[in-house]
Order: structure tokens, then C-alpha cells, then sequence
């Protein structure tokens, strides 16, 4: 029995490598396909702090980033991995949120109330083009002014790999990974075209939070758990518990 994690390319590998650790067979399926956009950085702003709300903002555009003028920044990152990323790209003041876009927010704040970054500064968001919630808005009615740089989009993948779907036919998959709202859309499309959706909703589904919890809630899933945490380790302990009630 396989895991299926359905989370873009290249954290994919590394979730799965984790699992491949802690003894768990795992099927790959990416549900959205990363496409960098292009980066124009206009040389007369003057930015106080870069955010990053996705390591993918940052993969989009770090090859153009040597020598640039935004490493001298500080930059606030979602979490760790989009952290990690950023310091290999050269920024060398990184501030690391939890995981969340709340958290983000807050840290954000909290560097004003500890005179680490002006608030009159102006903040550049590398963002996707695709955004679940409004950081940039958030941010706006605290006072910050922000301006939002496109760098990448995520597109839907509309086939699930021929391996996963005959593992869904034989139930051969034990549980499903998910990272978010628009990947989890996109799973479900695939499964329906597949032809496979009973049996890839009848496992447990295990979501990163409430809100990509809902999708596969709402086209009949019954064995949904939520990650008590915003990232992976959230994650897989909800695949634990899945687990747990499967031996029961």
C-alpha cells in the first residue's frame, strides 16, 4: 500500500523521500505544474523588505538574482523551506514565519513594533499568480504599502499518472496528501476522469488545513483528517492518525 502525495514538483520528491524514511511506500502525482513568469524589477522603487509567501516565487526568478540590488533586503519567508531557498539565492536577513500567510503577517508587524523595519517602508510580495488569500490587502490595512510582483503561476494537471490510477483500481493507494485548495481541485477532476473517483475519495484524505479540507469534503469524502499545524509535519501526523483509525 502507497501513499499518494499530490504536491507539485520538486517538493514532491522531498515529501516523499521523508515518507520513503519513516518506512512508507509512496506514488508521486503532482496536481499542479509550476511555469515561472517573467521578472522585471523596477530600478526606481525603493523597497524596505522582500516577503515571500511560496519557495516558488523565489525558484521563478533566482537565476536572475545574482548581483541584484533585493538581496541587501531583508525578507520575511512563509516558513522554512521558502527560507531555505532564499538564503541559496543569496539574501542573507531572512525572518522565518510558521508555515501560515497569517503568521507571515504578524511577523511582519511584530518587526515594526521591534524597530527591525520601518513601517513607512515599502514592501515588494514575490507572489504566485494564483493566491489564496490577501497578505498584500492584510498588510494595506495595517498601514504598509505593498507592491505585488507576479513571478509564477501554478497550472492545473488534468491526468493523474497511469501508475496512480491503477493502484486507485487495485487499492493499492492508503492515503492521499494534500497541500492545497487548487491542487486538491485538481485531484479530484483527475480521479472523475479517470474514472477512479470512488475509490480515491473512499481513503483517508489528509489536508494541510480546514480550507483544503472542504474541496474534497464537498465531492463526498468521508474519511478527511486536518493537519493541527499549517506544513508537513502537521501533515504527516494527521497520516498517522489516519492510520491509527485504520487499525482499529
Amino acid at each position: 500500500m502507497a501513499i499518494l502525495v499530490t504536491r507539485p514538483e520538486p517538493d514532491n520528491e522531498t515529501t516523499a523521500a521523508a515518507l520513503r524514511a519513516k518506512g512508507f511506500a509512496v506514488l508521486r502525482a503532482p496536481m499542479l505544474r509550476f511555469e515561472p513568469w517573467a521578472f522585471h524589477d523596477d530600478a526606481d522603487a525603493r523597497y524596505g523588505a522582500v516577503i515571500v509567501s511560496s519557495a516558488n516565487a523565489l525558484r521563478a526568478i533566482e537565476p536572475g538574482l545574482a548581483g541584484s540590488r533585493l538581496l541587501a533586503l531583508p525578507l520575511f519567508a512563509v516558513g522554512e523551506r521558502s527560507a531555505e531557498v532564499a538564503r541559496r539565492a543569496g539574501f542573507g536577513d531572512v525572518a522565518v514565519a510558521d508555515g501560515s500567510a497569517a503568521a507571515l503577517r504578524d511577523l511582519i508587524v511584530a518587526s515594526v513594533r521591534a524597530k527591525t523595519l520601518k513601517k513607512a517602508s515599502t514592501l515588494l510580495y514575490l507572489a504566485g499568480a494564483d493566491l489564496a488569500g490577501d497578505l498584500a490587502g492584510e498588510l494595506g490595512e495595517r498601514g504598509f504599502s505593498v507592491v505585488t510582483n507576479t513571478t509564477y503561476r501554478m497550472i492545473p494537471v488534468q491526468n493523474l499518472p497511469q501508475e496512480a490510477v491503477d493502484a486507485f483500481a487495485a487499492n493499492g493507494i492508503e492515503a492521499v496528501l494534500h497541500y492545497s485548495r487548487r491542487s486538491a481541485r485538481a485531484f479530484v477532476d483527475a480521479v472523475r476522469t479517470a474514472g477512479v473517483e470512488i475509490s480515491a475519495l473512499a481513503i483517508p484524505q489528509c489536508c494541510i488545513s480546514d480550507a483544503v479540507a472542504q474541496v474534497v469534503r464537498d465531492v463526498g469524502a468521508t474519511r478527511v483528517l486536518v493537519a493541527r499545524s499549517p506544513d508537513e509535519n502537521g501533515l504527516f501526523e494527521a497520516l498517522d492518525r489516519a492510520r491509527a483509525a485504520l487499525s482499529r
